[in-house]
């Protein structure tokens, strides 16, 4: 696995210090999202959807320091939207990095090279760039030709002054096993660190929705990729719990508050990908989410997901509960035939609701009043951009 001895050491210690405190419920990875605007329209993302009103929105610097130390997570995962877009960009992995944490500048690499001088290799900080399988594959995902070139061309610039570089491969239900690693040889020959891969989730305003995942064609999709990687190298960025689970050998139920998001919204209820309510601050959202209303089995929405943000904590904390068998999974590698675990019973599931557009009009109301203000000024009216 790709994630350096310090990164477990103290992300392992973290998580034996929230067992021994008997924290049932507690963060690994906060998932910050300082703003939606974008410079790609990609097929499976909802995120640029939003009116301009709220594309036009950033967190401050201050906020995103504030909402990492609120959280105390480990690990700090920027994402959005396109995070190089936030001119304070550099200032606030600065500051994450000053606290000790382990950040992952999520990018689809547009403007990294442009940008590189801005920031400083560090053991704690990674470059995550998006790139959703070879060149075809890529362009087509992201919905624009030469994406792919330019993102290789970032990921060699970045490799020659020192930077610790991933890519965050996200695949759909067109993917093709021998394909997949074949572009997984190539990443590996292009010298990155490490590969974050995960099903598609279908975001509710995504433009292509016929493209994403079930559970049963994810598991199988997995063990053909995996079963395909026996001794070509390929370093995964993820638990080696989490990969199994991907492969169908792991019955997990999701840990939603293992990886809270933070957009421009607020604290997202209940997890980086369902937006279904926002609380002003973490111990608000931990405290008063109802948790059980979520996750496979429990609720339509969650019914198909098998993504990273969802079940990497619950494979983490599985780990350091069973150690023995997270050993034998990495020496022994992922089993990839024969029957695979149970799976979760949805009888009882939910129907889901609805709640997008009530969120974002509830949003666009509050930057509307506070623009209106008889005694607003260009500082008010920035502010309220921001929260």
């Amino acid at each position: 696995m790709a994630i350096p001895f310090l990164q477990k050491a103290l992300v392992g210690a973290y998580v034996v210090r929230q067992h021994l405190k008997g924290q049932k419920r507690y963060p690994l990875a906060l998932m910050l999202e300082p703003l939606f605007r974008c410079n790609l329209a990609c097929s499976g993302c909802g995120k640029i959807d939003y009116p301009d009103p709220i594309l036009d929105q950033r967190l401050s610097v201050e906020e995103c320091l504030g909402a990492v130390d609120e959280c105390g997570a480990p690990v700090v995962s920027i994402a959005g939207g396109e995070p190089l877009l936030h001119k304070d960009m550099p200032t606030i992995v600065k500051g994450i990095i000053a606290r000790r944490k382990f950040v992952y500048l999520c990018t689809n690499a547009l403007l990294m090279e442009k940008k590189l001088d801005q920031y400083a290799p560090s053991p704690f900080f990674v470059w995550s760039v998006h790139l959703d399988g070879d060149e075809e594959m890529h362009d087509r995902s992201v919905c624009q030709p030469g994406v792919y070139d330019r993102a290789v061309a970032a990921i060699h610039a970045a490799k020659a002054r020192g930077f610790r570089v991933n890519i965050n491969c996200t695949l759909f239900n067109d993917a093709q096993p021998e394909r997949v690693a074949a572009f997984f040889d190539t990443a590996r020959s292009l010298g990155i660190d490490g590969i974050t891969v995960s099903p598609g989730y279908a975001y509710e305003r995504a433009p292509d929705q016929q493209h994403f995942l079930n559970r049963e064609k994810t598991k199988q999709l997995f063990r053909d990729v995996l079963k395909r990687g026996v001794g070509r190298g390929w370093s995964f960025s993820q638990s080696s719990l989490f990969m199994d689970f991907l492969a169908g050998n792991q019955t997990y139920h999701c840990t939603p508050w293992g990886n809270p998001a933070r957009t421009v919204f607020g604290w997202q209820r209940p997890c980086y990908l369902l937006g279904e309510g926002y609380a002003k601050s973490f111990r608000e959202l931990m405290d008063t989410t109802d948790w059980d209303a979520y996750g496979t089995g429990n609720y339509e929405k969650c019914a198909d997901c098998m993504v990273h943000s969802g079940y990497e904590a619950t494979a983490v904390t599985d780990t350091i509960t069973h150690p023995l068998k997270a050993l034998k999974v990495s020496l022994r590698g992922f089993r990839t035939d024969g029957p695979m675990a149970p799976e979760i019973n949805l009888d009882g599931q939910r129907k889901a609701e609805f709640l997008f557009s009530e969120h974002v009009e509830i949003k666009l109301s509050e930057i509307g009043r506070a623009k209106a203000r008889p005694s607003a000024t260009a500082e008010d009216a920035l502010e309220a951009s921001q929260n």
